[in-house]
């Protein structure tokens, strides 16, 4: 849910933009810059009214609840719009993919992505929406790249790319909900070379028995 689509056509033509634009801009606003401060946990609807200067029944009327209305900032004004990198083969993509994963993780992502994470536990409904609107794509996005690096001979055929895709990226999560260690680039890097040791030396046995016979 969100602005009204008549308010997102006058801004869109360049007209003055409307009283509900206006408001939905200070309520995305408001939460953005109060999750900077506390918690998802922490926040209210009432904190996000009187930053934003509207009623409450005006966020009812677009969001049904707290955690909805995270929600569409996060996707909104975090998450983004995801593009697939351009590379020429795909542990350049993976890599390009951690670096800008970790690079986001460093932020208000991050820490909005832990929260929504730790909100999920309680509502799983949260962890759904979280994954076919921001994981699902990013991870079929991984698969595929895996699957074009087994076709040009970079990893093993035998490969299970989704539990590659679990193997490499799993742990960032890890650390970022645990935050026992820090996320940097180094760290993303080792562990894709870690991970692809793996698929690496199957490959390389393979093909020696393929010269063997």
């Amino acid at each position: 849910m969100g602005v009204p689509q008549s308010a997102r056509k006058s801004a869109s033509l360049g007209r003055p933009p409307s009283e509900a634009a206006v408001s939905h801009s200070a309520i995305m606003d408001a939460v953005h810059g109060l999750l900077q401060e506390k918690s998802a946990r922490e926040l209210t609807m009432e904190a996000i009214a009187r930053r934003a200067k509207v009623g409450k029944p005006t966020l009812y009327k677009w969001w049904p609840s707290k955690d909805a209305l995270i929600m569409a900032m996060f996707h909104e004004r975090l998450a983004g719009h995801f593009e697939a990198p351009a590379t020429s083969t795909a542990e350049e993509a993976i890599r390009t993919k951690m670096r800008r994963l970790i690079a986001q993780l460093n932020g208000l992502f991050g820490k909005v992505m832990a929260d929504l994470i730790a909100e999920g536990q309680s509502d799983s409904a949260i962890l759904q929406e979280l994954y076919e609107r921001h994981i699902r794509l990013r991870r079929a996005s991984t698969v595929a790249d895996i699957e074009r690096g087994k076709a040009a001979g970079e990893f093993a055929t035998d490969t299970n790319a989704e539990l590659l895709v679990d193997a490499i990226f799993a742990p960032v999560y890890y650390r970022l909900l645990f935050r026992f260690a820090p996320l940097t680039e180094k760290y993303g890097n080792d562990l894709i070379d870690q991970v692809l040791i793996g698929v690496r030396k199957k490959q390389e046995l393979s093909t020696r028995k393929t010269h063997r016979r």
